[in-house]
C-alpha cells in the first residue's frame, strides 16, 4: 500500500492498469474505492509529458481500465468507473509530487505524531527523496515521507497563478 492506493483490492487495481497506462503515457496518480452500495473506482491520472490532462485523455485512459478490469475482474459486484485529472488541489502522492509543487501550501497526515501532532499544513519547502520540510505557523518541520498518510496541495492564489502545461500541439482550454 502507498499514498496512491490505501487497500489491497486498490493495490491490486493499481498492478493490473499501471503498466497499460503508462505504455499510454500516464501516470497514476491515485486509485481509491468509494462507497459501499454501489462503489465508485477512482482512477486520477497525470500525464507523463509534464501536459494538463485533457477530458480525451480521461476518455482514453477509461477504456483502457474498463478494459482491462472487465478481463481480471477484481472487482465483486457492479461499481461505477470513474477516470479524472487530480486538479489544482491535487492529492500528493509520489515522491516527485513533493519536489514538483515546493513553494505551494499543502496539508500533510502523517501515520504517528511527530511532537504531538499528526496533522500539518504550510509550504512545502523542499524533499530530499526521504524528508518532505514544510514551513508552518510555528516553523519548521521535516516530515518522514514514508510516515505520509494523505497529502494535499491547498488552493491558494499562488497555486491558481502557475501557468498551465498544455500538451504540445495542443492549445490550453480557455475558461476552464
Amino acid at each position: 500500500m502507498s499514498l496512491v492506493s490505501e487497500t489491497a483490492l486498490t493495490d491490486r487495481i493499481l498492478a493490473i492498469v499501471e503498466p497499460a497506462l503508462a505504455a499510454q503515457g500516464f501516470a497514476l496518480v491515485r486509485v481509491a474505492m468509494h462507497g459501499q452500495a454501489r462503489p465508485i473506482l477512482q482512477v486520477m491520472i497525470d500525464r507523463s509529458d509534464g501536459a494538463d490532462v485533457a477530458m480525451d485523455d480521461c476518455v482514453a485512459a477509461s477504456r483502457t481500465v474498463s478494459a482491462l478490469l472487465d478481463a481480471a475482474d477484481p472487482i465483486a459486484g457492479e461499481y461505477r468507473l470513474e477516470v479524472s485529472s487530480p486538479g489544482l488541489d491535487r492529492p500528493l502522492t509520489r515522491a516527485a509530487d513533493f519536489a514538483r509543487y515546493a513553494g505551494h501550501e499543502a496539508r500533510v497526515e502523517m501515520r504517528e505524531a511527530i511532537d504531538g501532532q499528526r496533522r500539518f499544513r504550510g509550504r512545502l519547502d523542499g524533499f530530499d527523496g526521504s524528508v518532505v520540510t514544510l514551513t508552518t505557523e510555528t516553523g519548521t518541520v521535516s516530515l518522514p515521507f514514508a510516515g505520509i498518510v494523505r497529502a494535499k496541495l491547498i488552493l491558494t492564489d499562488a497555486l491558481l497563478a502557475q501557468p498551465r502545461n498544455p500538451a504540445p500541439g495542443r492549445q490550453a482550454m480557455q475558461g476552464s
